[in-house]
């Protein structure tokens, strides 16, 4: 085994010793926090990043936050339906769903993803439960109808979110990791948006975050234009603003309805980060620069603010 020369080694601990010495006031500010994080994309289809995910997750546990997980399965669910021969669409971001499609969205999220977030993380160490939207009347959904009044079928919008049972799991210091099916109040499953379920969640937990894991680095401005720019931060006004001009992807409104509907709810700040990226949840919550994009109440630049205050906040702690 090669033998790494004494001062590369204390280099290498010195690298070490300063990335947990720069997440210190971040664990310090957030501990006791609840954050929501929305579970998607490659992040749940790719074997290293469901482990580094499961992992990641577990760490923010053991050092004092509340993480909640939610989750869709849009991948699983496709792949699923292919193989079944049950056909696809969907309306402004969202997937129409018959009695066929919320059969196999049963199986994919409650008999396929779930379970196997809920063991991932578990296997690193944090003890965590699957919950499904229709347990203990979490999810309560009135039918959705799509942006030109569609039918979607069996697709509900959450109409309310009894956060009694998630509390319980929190309290009882244990992951709650759920799988997006309501139940509206003639006591029909329905399928729900799964962004659309986080932010539904995260305002009604009073969550200190909101975090998305997508495919891409963030929220950008003339996407697909000349000018195209990874937006940074942006504020929740402006956010409603592009909803409102239809600047955005289709597959990003369910998102950002999602973020607007928490923001606006109460929830101080929400994330977009790419899930592509090994400790991305990590690097957002526990570095000074953040990745993503991050939406916030107010239209001013926040960063720099809350890296003073969480420092100030670990000197306060250690005092």
């Amino acid at each position: 085994m090669a033998v790494q020369p004494l001062d590369q080694r204390s280099a290498v601990a010195q690298e070490k010793a300063a990335v947990l010495r720069e997440a210190l006031p971040w664990i310090t500010r957030f501990h006791g926090q609840t954050v929501v994080i929305k579970y998607g994309g490659n992040a749940m289809i790719d074997d290293e990043l469901k482990r580094s995910f499961a992992a990641d997750v577990a760490l923010l546990h053991f050092v004092g936050l509340r993480p909640v997980i939610v989750h869709g399965g849009g991948p699983q669910i496709s792949d699923l339906a292919t193989r079944l021969g049950v056909g696809s669409s969907f309306v402004g971001g969202l997937r129409v769903t018959d009695a066929a499609m919320m059969d196999v969205v049963r199986m994919a999220l409650l008999g396929q993803v779930n379970p196997e977030l809920v063991g991932l993380v578990q296997e690193a160490g944090a003890p965590s439960v699957g919950v499904a939207g229709t347990d203990a009347g979490l999810l309560r959904v009135r039918p959705a109808i799509g942006p030109a009044g569609e039918d979607l079928g069996l697709v509900g919008e959450v109409e309310h979110v009894d956060t009694t049972y998630l509390g319980e799991l929190l309290s009882d210091d244990v992951l709650p990791i759920v799988a997006t099916v309501g139940r509206d109040a003639d006591g029909v499953e329905r399928n729900v948006n799964a962004d659309l379920a986080a932010g539904a969640i995260a305002a009604a937990l009073g969550a200190s975050k909101l975090v998305y894991l997508t495919d891409v680095p963030g929220l950008y401005q003339d996407f697909g234009g000349d000018g195209q720019a990874l937006m940074s931060e942006v504020s929740v006004d402006e956010l409603q603003r592009m909803l409102d001009d239809e600047e955005l992807h289709a597959g990003m409104r369910p998102k950002v309805r999602s973020i607007v509907g928490a923001v606006t709810g109460g929830v101080p700040q929400a994330h977009i980060l790419d899930g592509r990226v090994l400790h991305a949840v990590l690097i957002e919550i526990f570095t000074d620069e953040g990745v993503g994009t991050m939406v916030t109440a107010g239209g001013h630049t926040i960063r720099d603010d809350q890296a003073r205050d969480a420092v100030a906040a670990a000197q306060r702690a250690s005092s």
